[in-house]
């Protein structure tokens, strides 16, 4: 079995853990539990609250005492053996806690894949730049194949979604061991200082006007990933509570035309190196935020028949751009603007902001403001909800317009992109 092969198989369930229960958790909290709205959106929290410190730290584990993918697959049995506890729960406070021992264990394990895969494409000799998209690929395939699974199984509201990703997780553990050895460079080489060897000097980056701003937009594009993750299949589930649309294709298979999101995310990915060097990344970072203006906005106006399912379906397929061009040029940002000795942090300083704190503030503060100002006795206000996010995402984007100065650069997206 080719080593392209192997990976292709870690990639692919890496994410299928993740698909199996991340779109179609509102489903299992509101419907078969039944639990309070305002708790909910403290579950999201759960993988910011994890990837403000478990990355670094199982990454410094890594790089000086354990091999990667060894500490990769233990990571993911115990998360495994944690998602399959997850039924057995019966209120929210321990849910909450569960799920974050779940996040802690599954949120470094999407570092580690790539650290993982680095070095066996490495050590065949293999170029990382040309083959590792193709592989990466994969793991969105994953993550769509998981979400139809949960979905045609009749288990997007059940507890089986747990089982399924709980079970995926632990065979995905058990394999790694048998993939390629990542030893641990053991080396403190270039580290002068507590500060440094902990990647805290990358912090130094706020003192920037221009990273400080960057980060902090960050933030606020992390905040709307998970307005969408955490209600967007709760969205159109909830449709069946209107006679007329009860039966239709989008209440039976809502999480089926979720899916075209990561769909649309796989062809948005190949399209960035011609976007990057046509337009820059500071206005392919601005057609993000106008992205999710989009996503938002068509899911306000939208509704399971005619012309709002075409607007439901144009609202998943924006979310390729919405996700893909911030995410991956603000990547290409921070490798192009920062100091070649602390790079490394900076990447996990974006990481922090976008899937740290950001995730965290979306979260709990959509959760708070669905519970307070959307929810009645007769149901949420779905057309209200999605039209305040998209009026968020439209300030942000007209102040990322006016406030962020950069100059772009061919010749470097050019080197950065082949």
């Amino acid at each position: 079995m080719s080593v392209k092969f192997r990976l292709i198989i870690m990639n692919f369930l890496q994410f299928f853990v993740w698909g199996a229960w991340l779109i179609t958790v509102a489903n299992y909290w509101f419907g078969t539990k039944g639990w309070d709205g305002s708790d909910f959106g403290a579950i999201f929290s759960t993988m910011g609250i994890a990837s403000l410190f478990m990355p670094a730290i199982c990454g410094i584990i890594a790089d000086r005492w354990v091999n990667a993918e060894k500490l990769y697959g233990l990571l993911h049995v115990l998360g495994g053996l944690t998602l399959l506890y997850v039924p057995m729960i019966n209120d929210t406070v321990t849910f909450f806690w569960v799920i974050l021992l779940a996040m802690a264990f599954y949120m470094p394990t999407i570092a580690l894949s790539n650290s993982v895969a680095y070095n066996a494409l490495k050590k065949s000799d293999l170029d990382v730049v040309k083959d590792f998209p193709p592989i990466r690929v994969w793991g969105t395939i994953g993550f769509i194949v998981a979400m139809w699974i949960t979905n045609l199984s009749g288990n997007k509201a059940s507890a089986n979604q747990f089982y399924i990703a709980g079970v995926v997780a632990i065979a995905l553990g058990l394999y790694s061991f048998t993939l390629p050895k990542c030893k641990p460079k053991n080396t403190t080489e270039g580290s002068n200082s507590i500060v440094e060897l902990f990647g805290l000097d990358a912090f130094k980056l706020f003192m920037n006007y221009k990273m400080a701003l960057f980060f902090i937009f960050s933030m606020f594009l992390g905040a709307a990933l998970q307005l969408t993750n955490a209600y967007g299949d709760v969205y159109l589930d909830d449709f069946k509570l209107i006679p007329q649309y009860a039966d239709s294709f989008v209440v039976k298979y809502s999480t089926i035309i979720m899916s075209i999101s990561q769909m649309s995310e796989t062809l948005f990915i190949l399209a960035i190196p011609f976007f990057l060097k046509r337009f820059g990344i500071k206005k392919v970072m601005l057609m993000s935020m106008i992205a999710w203006v989009l996503r938002f906005a068509f899911f306000a106006y939208g509704y399971p028949e005619g012309f709002g399912l075409v607007l439901i379906v144009l609202s998943c397929i924006v979310y390729g751009m919405a996700f893909d061009f911030f995410n991956i040029s603000g990547s290409l940002f921070v490798e192009t603007s920062t100091d070649p000795k602390i790079r490394s942090s900076a990447q996990g300083l974006f990481m922090m902001m976008t899937n740290g704190v950001g995730a965290i503030f979306g979260s709990v503060v959509s959760g708070y403001l669905i519970d307070h100002y959307f929810t009645s006795a007769s149901g949420k206000d779905w057309h209200d909800i999605w039209l305040t996010f998209a009026i968020y995402s439209l300030v942000i984007a007209i102040a990322f317009a006016f406030l962020f100065k950069h100059k772009h650069n061919p010749k470097v997206i050019k080197d950065l992109t082949h």
